[in-house]
């Protein structure tokens, strides 16, 4: 038994000796030891971020705002007005063109009966009841039939410019903000650069890291510049070729008309 109970005292005695020794050290060296734990955490965290970043590759246009946010907001912002406005002019053209638009040979077809059965009012109403550029043409050349032909070729013909410049109105808006928007970003590009080389200058030292990020940003203004004017040309394209067939139909419709008014002239 005596052994027993010595052998509990030096074990009970080697316990708390074990633990005031790991006291004392917890006590000297806490900051230490929390400083190994902290930087190990931290390098960990940052791996696994960088981890889930690899595995999770960001979206185009998350990619495009964050290349946005990059470029700074001067020239970007500037830039991103350009294509707000442009979009916004070419699309209300769009509309308005697409709302124009006739069947040009159904209208005439419609006129050329209503002038044969009841006349120059019959074919008015006609035109009256049609929407776009050639029944108003149309209208305006029967209002003036009474006049004699060469007074409704002539009222014909003027009337056509008036609804040809209706057609290209603010358009010219678009083609400026298709050569204002890439020269915005050159600016941009230019200033980025010179900002790049008064680094190199005051630090006196030709270090690619000290300017390769004042590069980047000024090649992101032409980089968005061009997106914006390749946008905007591919929308003034489509408008111009609207436009182009619009006008066409209106001279085919006028020479028809003058036709028709030379018809129900002999007839009568």
């Amino acid at each position: 038994m005596k052994k027993l109970f010595s052998i509990m005292a030096i074990a009970a005695m080697v316990f708390a000796g074990t633990s005031n020794v790991n006291a004392a050290t917890a006590q000297t060296m806490p900051s230490s030891a929390q400083s190994l734990v902290t930087a190990a955490t931290v390098t960990f965290v940052q791996d696994e971020e960088a981890v889930a970043s690899e595995e999770e590759p960001r979206g185009w246009h998350q990619e495009l705002k964050q290349r946005f946010i990059e470029g700074g907001p001067a020239f970007m912002g500037i830039v991103l007005l350009c294509l707000i406005l442009g979009l916004a002019i070419a699309i209300e053209r769009i509309i308005y063109l697409n709302l124009s638009t006739t069947n040009t040979q159904k209208l005439a077809a419609n006129v050329e009966d209503a002038l044969n059965s009841g006349g120059i009012e019959a074919a008015k109403e006609v035109c009256r009841n049609t929407k776009g550029p050639v029944a108003s043409i149309y209208y305006q050349g029967l209002d003036r039939a009474d006049e004699g032909v060469e007074a409704a070729e002539k009222a014909v013909v003027a009337y056509g410019g008036v609804q040809m410049g209706q057609l290209e109105k603010n358009v010219s808006w678009v083609s400026l903000f298709i050569a204002l928007a890439p020269m915005l970003g050159f600016m941009g590009t230019v200033i980025g650069m010179i900002k790049a080389f008064d680094k190199i200058q005051a630090a006196g030292d030709m270090n690619p890291s000290l300017v390769a990020g004042g590069i980047k940003v000024a090649l992101l203004t032409t980089v968005f510049g061009l997106i914006v004017a390749i946008i905007l040309q591919i929308f003034y394209n489509y408008i111009i070729a609207k436009i182009d067939s619009i006008v066409n139909s209106m001279e085919d419709a006028s020479i028809t008309l003058i036709d028709m008014l030379v018809d129900y002239k002999n007839k009568k």
